[in-house]
């Protein structure tokens, strides 16, 4: 049973996981599976590289986003999928050993029109590492069932009774 329903995404509410430690072994068996480019695999060559030294492939920090979204809250939601991410940006490399958290910040939520039983919430994730320093973002919509079918969301219930 769900904990978690799209009534429970207020906009601009903001919720912070982790943190998360990288290691270089799994940096490297990912980048050997998924993005065997050389900064991604061998530190002499990362070093001879833009990122000046063996970092994550890209593709890895979303994979680790993804993770933590299911482990702080995703697995415990409604959640019926995405139809997919708006952006993602690459800001600085994920290093071997760097602690990161995941930011979550709801943008926006929307009752569905035509789907009573759903809503989708859009949401702004930031991968942060022990510094304070941004390593990604990502922005998409996810789809959640609601607690009951056509209800109104509590945001809007309260303007209602305030009126």
């Amino acid at each position: 049973m769900p904990r978690i329903y799209w009534e429970d995404f207020t906009p601009g509410s903001v919720d912070t996981y982790g943190p998360r430690r990288v290691t270089r072994e799994e940096i490297i068996a990912f980048a050997s599976e998924f993005d065997p480019q050389p900064m991604h695999l061998d530190e002499e060559a990362a070093r001879g590289s833009l990122l000046g030294g063996l970092a994550a492939s890209g593709w890895h920090s979303c994979s680790i986003l993804m993770r933590m979204m299911c482990d702080w809250f995703l697995l415990e939601s409604s959640s019926m999928g995405s139809p997919g991410v708006d952006e993602v940006r690459w800001m600085r490399p994920l290093r071997p050993g760097d602690e990161v958290t995941l930011r979550r910040t709801t943008v926006e939520t929307r009752a569905s029109k035509s789907r009573p039983h759903m809503g989708t919430a859009k949401f702004a994730f930031e991968l942060i590492n022990q510094a304070g320093e941004t390593v990604m973002t990502l922005t998409c919509t996810i789809m959640f069932g609601r607690r009951e079918a056509g209800s109104v969301a509590p945001a809007a219930a309260s303007a209602a009774a305030a009126s």
